[in-house]
């Protein structure tokens, strides 16, 4: 069979199954079992395909059939224009995680800070993606995973900021013993009852890094509660939220006295990030 006739045949497959982005998830996948581009499958569509590729290709097409994540397959996601290596062991990094992203930076360069914490790193999108656009950056990235460590370690080298990031082991606050200009965290937010209703891919992820008590605000009652002792004066707290906890969360700030709380919105609309100064 030719490149043309496989991407023909497994898209109608992923089709039949109701997946999103067939086509796209189709070429992802066969550039990934051929170690190819997508720009090659398109110039290429005549070349044959060896069987055993093929098979190889099939199977991977059923784990997407059945809900496995495709950025889990192929151990890639794309985030803030840098690649980053991912597997059942990290929370895919969203696009939404962006906007924390970019409005620390903003904060980061406005106040010249340096001291940076990052809770709850997971793959380390984070806490890479500041380091790689703060030139004296000094960051530590902290995880209850030993195994999300790992993961965040092999991204801070792949991206060349592995001396900018420390990566420790550490149950929120436990382990820290340092302050810092700014405190950034995409914690778990989800209600424990609403994960089973979640898209089979995302409860294909990590069920830790997913869970954020019976209210889904386990996490930032724990930050708000302990940031301060761990903020500089003036110290800046940036976290990422459900679509639907603005208001939750904003009341357990003040209920700590944070000051200066304001909200940014994700591409979607919702609201995603508060930040406030300690």
């Amino acid at each position: 069979m030719t490149i043309h006739d496989v991407l023909k045949l497994n898209i109608t497959k992923l089709k039949e199954h109701n997946i999103e982005e067939p086509i796209l998830k189709a070429k992802i996948l066969l550039a990934f079992v051929l170690c190819k581009t997508k720009e090659y499958l398109l110039i290429n569509q005549n070349e044959e395909i060896n069987k055993d590729i093929i098979k190889i290709y099939e199977t991977n097409i059923e784990k997407i059939i059945n809900g496995f994540p495709i950025q889990y397959i192929t151990n890639k996601k794309e985030f803030m224009g840098l690649d980053f290596f991912v597997n059942e062991s990290v929370l895919i990094p969203r696009n939404d995680t962006e906007i924390l992203v970019e409005e620390s930076l903003n904060i980061i360069k406005k106040h010249n800070m340096h001291e940076i914490l990052d809770l709850c790193t997971g793959s380390g999108a984070i806490a890479v993606s500041i380091a790689k656009k703060i030139e004296n950056a000094k960051i530590i990235a902290t995880d209850i995973s030993e195994e999300a460590l790992k993961i965040a370690e092999k991204n801070a080298m792949q991206n060349n900021v592995f001396e900018k990031v420390k990566f420790q082991k550490s149950n929120m606050f436990e382990k820290i013993n340092s302050k810092f200009d700014i405190i950034v965290s995409n914690p778990p937010y989800i209600e424990t009852k609403t994960i089973k209703e979640l898209s089979e891919e995302v409860q294909k992820e990590p069920y830790i890094a997913l869970n954020g008590g019976q209210d889904g605000l386990n996490f930032y009652k724990i930050i708000a509660e302990n940031a301060k002792m761990f903020l500089n004066k003036n110290g800046y707290l940036a976290l990422e939220i459900g679509y639907n906890q603005k208001e939750s969360v904003i009341e357990i700030l003040k209920n700590y006295e944070y000051k200066n709380i304001y909200t940014k919105k994700d591409l979607g609309g919702n609201d995603r990030v508060i930040v406030c100064k300690c």
